[in-house]
Parts: structure tokens; C-alpha cells; sequence
């Protein structure tokens, strides 16, 4: 291997996604980066993704396809099949914005456990959603940091495998991705922002369907990380914040 060129192991989560995978594979296949590891993770879709996916079977490095427990879990046998030097997960719908992504994400590279990005959000129709929260400077960035939630989006956060952990989906069904972010990144000693957009992602997700458990599961995230004082305090803010901007339903 290139030293000068760290392996990446984009890991996809699919299923019944046959509107979306294509559009997902295909902004990996085009990227210039040379070392790149794709993993497919299909939970037995009912649909046509798999007929989608196995179509560009000789770009891809791992297919899994078997009945998973959710989300999570897939993520989780995507990660035990990754080899590469960093871990990045973009699941069916997610789109690296150019060719050149990754390539610029490494410039410059200097071994960083972490590496991270912007990420934009988009609806269906392809209108560009505000992000709630501003971008963390990497001298600040910590662990610590994401007591206020995921200041990184997921999609836009590179770990080394050598970091990361498994994701605990069997108590968290819709926070575990700020669990293991956690974690993972317990484990960093340095960090590196790569100042640039790294995924576009569609509106919407598991805790955006399922407001309540998720602000339910991110309390216990937090009070297990920080303390009760700490949490309680975070998440009033959080709470009050998210009426403002008509996340969560008063009614």
C-alpha cells in the first residue's frame, strides 16, 4: 500500500433503497482518491436495490446481504468487514459531493485518528436545509464537544478503524450513532477538519422520525458520558432550542 494514500472503507447500509443506491455508488466509483474499499451492507431487500448493487459487483469490494436486527446492527457487520486505514459511512442517499472529495480530505494528511468534514442537507426536491449548528475548529474539537449533540454530521466523519468500536444498538435504536461517535472518539488523539464539504444528505433519518425516543435515548447517551447535571442542563437547551426552529412538535 501508498502510505501517502491511507485505505478508506466506505461502508453502505441499504435496504429497499432502489430509488437511491445508485445515485450513492455511482459518487464513489467516480472518485479520483486511489485507495478506496467499498462495502455493501443490504438487509435482504424486498425491492431492487440488490439487483442495483450486484450490477456494479466488480467495483465493489464486499457484498453482505442477510436479514440484519436495524440499522445499526448492519453498520456494525460493516464495520467487522472493513480492512481499510479509516472507516466512512455513506448510506443509500448520500452523495460525495465531487470526484475530488477524498483526494482533498487527504491532502496534506498527517495520520489523524479523526477526520472531518461539512456536510450540506437536502430534500427531495433539491432545496439546501440550514445546518443548526456551526462547525467545530479542530484545536476545539473533543469528545467533549458532542455533549451539544452531533456537531459533526455522521456522514461527514472519517474514523480510524484502529479507534472505532461497535455500535451498542441493542439499548439505543435511534441515538447509537451519538454513542459511538463518543466512543470512537474517546479513543483520538488528534484530529483533522478538512475544511470542505464531504457528503450531501437527505432530509430526514431515524431521529428526525422518531423525535421522542430520540431525545429519550440521547438524555441516557449523555447522563452515561458526562453526568446528570451536565445533561440536564444540555438538554433543556436542546430542547428549547429545537421548538425554535419547529423540530419538535408542541402540540
Amino acid at each position: 500500500m501508498n502510505h501517502n494514500f491511507p485505505k478508506i472503507s466506505i461502508i453502505t447500509v441499504t435496504f429497499n433503497a432502489e430509488q437511491l443506491i445508485e445515485t450513492t455508488m455511482q459518487s464513489v466509483f467516480v472518485q479520483t482518491y486511489p485507495n478506496i474499499e467499498y462495502i455493501i451492507v443490504d438487509g435482504l431487500s424486498k425491492d431492487r436495490t440488490l439487483e442495483i448493487v450486484q450490477k456494479y459487483a466488480d467495483k465493489i469490494s464486499k457484498i453482505v446481504s442477510e436479514k440484519d436486527k436495524n440499522n445499526y446492527d448492519a453498520m456494525n457487520k460493516g464495520l467487522r468487514a472493513a480492512t481499510g486505514d479509516y472507516v466512512w459511512f455513506l448510506h443509500a442517499g448520500d452523495v460525495i459531493p465531487s470526484p475530488e472529495t477524498l483526494s482533498l480530505a487527504f491532502e496534506n494528511w498527517q495520520n489523524e485518528d479523526f477526520v472531518y468534514g461539512k456536510a450540506e442537507i437536502k430534500t427531495l426536491d433539491n432545496q439546501i436545509l440550514p445546518l443548526h449548528k456551526p462547525h467545530p475548529k479542530a484545536a476545539d474539537f473533543s469528545w467533549r464537544s458532542l455533549i451539544n449533540g452531533m456537531t459533526i454530521c455522521h456522514q461527514s466523519m472519517l474514523m480510524k478503524r484502529s479507534i472505532c468500536v461497535e455500535y451498542d444498538f441493542e439499548n439505543y435504536r435511534i441515538a447509537a450513532d451519538l454513542d459511538w461517535s463518543i466512543r470512537c472518539l474517546k479513543n483520538a488523539q488528534t484530529v483533522k477538519d478538512t475544511g470542505i464539504v464531504l457528503c450531501t444528505f437527505l432530509a430526514g433519518g431515524l431521529s428526525n422520525q422518531h423525535r421522542k425516543q430520540g431525545l429519550k435515548e440521547r438524555f441516557h447517551i449523555l447522563k452515561r458520558h458526562f453526568g446528570l447535571f451536565p445533561t440536564l442542563f444540555q438538554h433543556a437547551r436542546f430542547i428549547w432550542q429545537s421548538f425554535r426552529r419547529g423540530s419538535i412538535s408542541n402540540h
